[in-house]
């Protein structure tokens, strides 16, 4: 293991030897619904995570022009994708009452902005870090308006290539970078997730954090990356990945979430430092098995 610097987001400290930094993504799983966003944030709290993050678009802007008009079916009718993208942002009030929400439940709250206006809605709300969603990696203008913010900004690396994300790096000050690894496949197989892409990043992108930010409908992929050296876990979470919406399927329910979080915790422990010694727990079986001493 080498020396990962250390990055501070809210209350947390994340980089090698701290706690995962477990991420409940809420994404657009409210359906636009305050009251639903509450119940997600306690989902994220009552299991043990330390943040949440949303998504914010300016639809005008970050819907591509070829889906503006397609048709879609909602709750609320058939409507244009463009309306449909409308539907589900929360504004300023409401993002307001969700922010203070998280902060009461002991959580840290951010969004990946999808576009530059998002950007500057973001920094009037005060979060405390900033997303780069996987669709955003190419979109250096975003980019550089998120880096001038001086806050920490996790990067998820989905659908993108190698000299992609060099690109996107360069943008952003190392000291306060997360890189995840991430296949956005929706929902993930696993021949698909590719997890040996930690090890990679992390000696590519020598003292960042990297994490893993999973889009599969189990645990395993998850715990796996925190045994492959994840600093950072992202999952989706929903109340019933049955619900309308395009995400609840790669979603986490709340008992899902809760295992989770429970084996990541497990996991961190167990790995300790590399270092061979003889444990406490071992001088008891040492004194009544071992028969040659060396």
């Amino acid at each position: 293991m080498g020396n990962t610097m250390v990055v501070s987001i809210g209350r947390n400290e994340i980089g090698e030897g701290k706690p995962v930094y477990v991420i409940g993504e809420i994404g657009l799983n409210h359906n636009g619904d305050v009251d639903l966003a509450m119940q997600l944030i306690d989902v994220a709290a009552d299991a043990g995570a330390q943040a949440v993050k949303f998504q914010k678009r300016t639809p005008e802007i970050s819907t591509p022009e070829h889906m503006k008009n397609t048709p879609r079916d909602t709750p609320w009718g058939t409507m244009t994708y463009l309306e449909y993208r409308y539907r589900v942002e929360f504004d300023r009030e409401q993002y307001k009452e969700i922010g203070d929400y998280a902060h009461l439940r002991g959580l840290d709250w951010f969004a990946s902005p999808w576009d530059e206006p998002s950007v500057d809605f973001l920094e009037e709300l005060d979060v405390v870090a900033h997303k780069v969603a996987s669709a955003s990696v190419t979109d250096l203008g975003m980019l550089r308006a998120l880096a001038a913010t001086g806050k920490p900004i996790i990067l998820s690396t989905g659908m993108s290539t190698l000299e992609q994300i060099d690109r996107a790096v360069a943008v952003f000050d190392p000291e306060k970078l997360i890189i995840l690894h991430a296949t956005s496949t929706y929902p993930l197989p696993a021949e698909e997730a590719n997890i040996r892409m930690i090890p990679t990043l992390m000696d590519r992108y020598a003292g960042i954090p990297i994490g893993y930010s999973g889009h599969e409908r189990g645990l395993q992929i998850s715990i796996a990356a925190v045994a492959l050296g994840a600093t950072v876990v992202e999952r989706h979470i929903t109340l019933d990945r049955t619900m309308w919406g395009s995400d609840h399927a790669a979603s986490l329910e709340p008992q899902g979430f809760e295992h989770l979080v429970r084996d990541i915790r497990v996991v961190g422990e167990a790995l300790g430092d590399g270092v061979k010694r003889v444990f406490p727990g071992e001088l008891a079986p040492l004194a009544k098995l071992r028969r040659v001493d060396a």
